[in-house]
């Protein structure tokens, strides 16, 4: 009898030992939260909920997408990275947030991000213009806006999403490298749309900006693209040329966006997202959707390649701002 009770309660300890691998391959077994660090309606914001629409079908899971902005990304970012690290909870970042953030606040975070943080794939990069108004601003070219520069220093103003902000970092370098001009940089914490407006109003005189967020201004005569910063013109804007065309090759970011996870998430369930994104992406509808907005879809092939593409970029990252000290906002 003894014995018959020795091999029961091992067969039952057996069977308890086994619950959790069984339930590590169900997943996803409930609804998976991507957390984007903006206000909704950003280029992140529609990447999230274009794939997010995808997912549902594709995965079997319920998507839930969470805005969650604030403090130049670190609200998200440590909210994803103490989450637990199953798979439940992601965050959509781009290279403000995930490449940036880490670098210029790493002493305001409460994070190691290179520890505490994985890159899952990179799913999109966003061409941008190198724009100005048309409001009282008579430069069509590049080289007309350089001179034009040179020529009233101190006069030309520039916007920018926030000090440290990828368009912030680019107006900067094109300005350095065009010969040290003079140009005021004026933030507006209202994001592109405050940005656009600053243009608009004539308040700031050019920018850096996503070419999707500027196409019907562009259209209707209101914003005036002098480059491009793409691997090469879009067809939609063909006499548009890119920064390498116009001497200034390296200049300006094209903005990716990428699905990143805490660490110590099990290899096969990143493994999963990642495959389920990778055929996201190549799904016609979300193909068409981001065509449309001339989004580039640039999946990284692997899970190693994701974490050898995010390391490029880190490094990348700590040269410029160690070429274009800023002083960081406190």
């Amino acid at each position: 009898m003894k014995s018959l009770l020795s091999i029961l309660l091992a067969s039952a300890c057996l069977a308890l030992g086994a619950a959790p691998a069984d339930a590590q391959d169900k997943y996803p077994s409930r609804p998976i939260k991507i957390l984007v660090p903006y206000a909704p309606g950003g280029a992140t914001d529609i990447v999230a909920r274009v794939l997010g629409d995808r997912l549902r079908d594709s995965i079997g899971a319920s998507i839930v997408v969470e805005n969650k902005p604030g403090a130049y990304g670190i609200l998200c970012l440590e909210t994803m990275a103490r989450s637990t690290a199953d798979g439940y909870t992601l965050m959509l970042g781009n290279v403000t947030t995930n490449a940036i953030t880490p670098i210029l606040y790493h002493d305001k975070m409460h994070i190691d991000y290179l520890k505490d943080v994985v890159p899952v794939i990179r799913l999109v990069d966003i061409p941008e213009f190198l724009i100005v108004t048309t409001k009282n601003f008579t430069p069509k070219t590049v080289p007309e806006l350089v001179e034009h520069a040179k020529n009233n220093p101190g006069k030309v103003n520039y916007g920018s999403v926030g000090v440290g902000s990828y368009p912030d970092y680019d107006m900067m370098l094109f300005a350095k490298r065009a010969g040290d001009l003079k140009m005021q940089g004026i933030p507006n914490k209202s994001g592109a749309t405050g940005v656009i407006n600053d243009l608009l109003t004539g308040s700031s005189q050019a920018s850096f900006l996503n070419v999707a967020s500027t196409a019907g201004l562009v259209k209707d005569g209101q914003l005036r693209p002098l480059a491009l910063v793409n691997r090469a013109r879009l067809k939609d804007y063909p006499d548009v040329p890119t920064m390498q065309e116009v001497g200034f090759d390296g200049v300006g970011t094209l903005a990716w966006q990428a699905l990143f996870a805490p660490a110590g998430t099990p290899k096969e369930v990143l493994e999963t997202l990642h495959k389920a994104m990778s055929e996201a992406l190549q799904a016609p509808a979300v193909a068409a959707t981001f065509d449309k907005q001339n989004f580039n879809r640039v999946p990284t092939a692997s899970l190693d390649d994701a974490k050898t593409w995010l390391a490029a970029e880190m490094t990348r990252w700590k040269k410029i701002t160690e070429e274009l000290p800023i002083e960081v906002p406190q």
